[in-house]
């Protein structure tokens, strides 16, 4: 119990209070919508580019760190793709944006945040390594996905400038790729602007989440609960168990292997909503998924918390 008061209920009671700030504290659409676009396109951007300028890149971006999770992404989109379609018969398209439902988990704006309160500061390395190709990854099986259906399989290879200009206009990836470049340049980086980007970074999380909780105001739950459910368990219990399966078999670190499956155990991020809403399919799923979900991963969160090492 003492997880639950004092790592996860302090994430949740900021997201929460954001969420009240926007329903009934007269914090406005356009706030919400400004304090995101400083979360994500700056402040997230400019904390990555802080990791992963100074990470160990040997130590930490390991072939085991990187199949546990992703072998556990990559079910997550299968069971939900294929579940959409052969147990609630969803169209194609459909099946692409629940499928990616299951397979995109909030890796920075809550799993960040769950992972440092549990564990501290220097635990986050792993974490780090994960989020520098989650977007990436995620978008190139979305898309890559989504056209080949919507070609009646014809486009596999069309998705390529789609996944390209997509990932260059990221704030996040290219927080990302300044961030490695510096790093393996092995460029120094001026002290006053390392203090500059240190206090830019310290507000990046809290100003996520109290923002996350604002747009969640909008992620009514409606449309089909049934297949909402489904989509919520193949994110909150098959994703983390098959990482944490594969972690064990790999023999993952401990450090790693916290990282790992916390950052699986995450809900669907926003994003997952963004995706379903960029090609106007299954956006009801999407959105009342996100905000059910992560309602929900108080309690599946903490029970991780106890399995853990």
């Amino acid at each position: 119990m003492s997880a639950l008061i004092t790592v996860i209920l302090p994430v949740f009671l900021v997201l929460g209070f954001g969420y009240l700030a926007r329903w009934k504290l007269g914090f406005t659409d356009q706030a919400v919508d400004g304090l995101m676009k400083f979360a994500q396109s700056f402040g997230i951007p400019v904390l990555l580019f802080r990791a992963l300028s100074t990470l160990e890149l040997g130590e930490y971006f390991t072939l085991p760190l990187m199949l546990s999770f992703y072998s556990g992404a990559l079910a997550g989109f299968f069971a939900a793709f294929l579940g959409a379609r052969f147990l609630f018969r969803r169209d194609w398209p459909d099946c692409v944006a629940i499928g990616f439902v299951g397979l995109f988990s909030n890796a920075a704006l809550i799993g960040l945040p769950i992972m440092e309160r549990a564990y501290g500061p220097d635990s986050l390395n792993p974490n780090y390594a994960i989020i520098a190709i989650h977007a990436p990854f995620c978008y190139v099986i979305g898309i890559t996905a989504m056209e080949i259906v919507r070609s009646g399989g014809q486009g596999i290879l069309a998705p390529a400038k789609t996944i390209v200009r997509m990932l260059a206009k990221n704030p996040m990836v290219i927080g990302i790729v300044i961030g490695l470049s510096v790093n393996l340049s092995g460029i120094a980086v001026p002290a006053p602007v390392g203090q500059a980007v240190n206090l830019v970074a310290a507000a990046a999380l809290p100003a996520a989440l109290f923002g996350l909780g604002g747009i969640l105001v909008a992620y009514r739950p409606e449309g089909d609960l049934r297949i909402v459910a489904y989509a919520s368990a193949v994110s909150l219990f098959l994703h983390p168990v098959v990482t944490y399966g594969v972690g064990q078999m790999l023999d993952l670190g401990t450090g790693a292997l916290r990282g790992a499956v916390l950052t699986a155990a995450m809900a669907p991020g926003v994003n997952a909503f963004l995706f379903a809403n960029m090609y106007g399919v299954a956006k009801r799923v999407a959105a009342t998924t996100v905000l059910s979900a992560t309602v929900v991963s108080i309690l599946t969160i903490w029970v991780w918390l106890h399995i853990l090492p």
